[in-house]
């Protein structure tokens, strides 16, 4: 029997102290000022980063499809694949030859899975999931003229998207959005971190002079793809009944769990700068 108590998420009233108001807030200032240092950096560091984190996400992936078995394999298949996707698309300039790179890695963590029943379909579904968001967030840092601009404008919204979500969802509670995908989201929670994801991009624009009101929409609607992104990575921790990636970073869980949002957003921002000529940055001087 489905109860009330189950729809609905308590809100305020719940709210109990715990390590992780200290160490979710300082561990992802950390990171972020990580990430932001490296990305105005040359293009190969960044590259550089953006391989590591795929690299430790992928163990992670692995490890959780895998339900505890052997996934050594598929995640070494894994790693390479997403380095040599890179290395290559950095080196050609070609977008095709990281593709073939990623598509052969998939069939091989396929084949290699296939033989010890141990999940194959999701086993190649992994090198996609990490490796088209690594080849997004390179292309769009070395061939994109503004792009560091565009992937701190799209960290914003993602972050502030994340940030909303949790900070709403925990105040308000009420009516839970997919409790078969993640019975901790709410709808007050997607909304609040949408409105904030829209405010805090326009805060952006506007103080680089670009236009706030069009930024403000672009960020209320491009938050869907964080929330996706985070709903995705959900649903794919219960289909194999596990509650956190991993526990690498204080107060976030693995480093999936850290980067969820990200890998959607990253792919839909390619997309829309690379294939459909889309400007993220509203009017703002180069």
């Amino acid at each position: 029997m489905t109860s009330v108590h189950h729809q609905h998420a308590p809100g305020y009233r719940a709210i109990r102290w715990n390590m992780d108001w200290v160490t979710r807030p300082l561990f992802g200032l950390a990171l972020a000022a990580v990430a932001i240092g490296v990305l105005f950096s040359a293009p190969p560091f960044f590259a550089a980063l953006v391989v590591a984190i795929s690299i430790a996400a992928a163990w992670e992936w692995h490890r959780m499809v895998s339900k505890g078995r052997l996934y050594h394999f598929e995640a070494a298949v894994n790693a390479v694949s997403i380095a040599l996707a890179v290395t290559s698309m950095l080196v050609t300039r070609q977008i095709w030859i990281p593709l073939i790179v990623l598509a052969a890695g998939a069939g091989v963590a396929w084949k290699l899975a296939q033989g010890r029943h141990i999940h194959p379909v999701w086993q190649a579904i992994g090198i996609l999931y990490l490796g088209l968001p690594a080849l997004a967030l390179v292309a769009l840092r070395a061939f994109e003229p503004r792009g560091a601009m565009v992937i701190v404008g799209m960290f914003l919204i993602v972050w502030a998207t994340d940030s909303g979500a949790l900070i709403f969802g925990n105040l308000i509670g009420g009516p839970r959005m997919a409790p078969v995908l993640s019975p901790s989201k709410t709808w007050a929670g997607t909304i609040g971190g949408s409105v904030t994801a829209a405010l805090i991009f326009a805060a952006f624009i506007w103080f680089l002079g670009g236009s706030a009101w069009q930024a403000g929409l672009f960020g209320l609607l491009f938050s869907v793809t964080a929330h996706a992104g985070d709903l995705f990575e959900s649903f794919v921790k219960r289909r194999f009944g596990i509650k956190d990636s991993g526990a690498m970073i204080p107060g976030h869980g693995g480093v999936l769990d850290r980067m969820d949002s990200t890998l959607a957003a990253a792919l839909a921002m390619a997309l829309l700068v690379f294939l459909a000529g889309f400007n993220p940055l509203f009017g703002v001087a180069a």
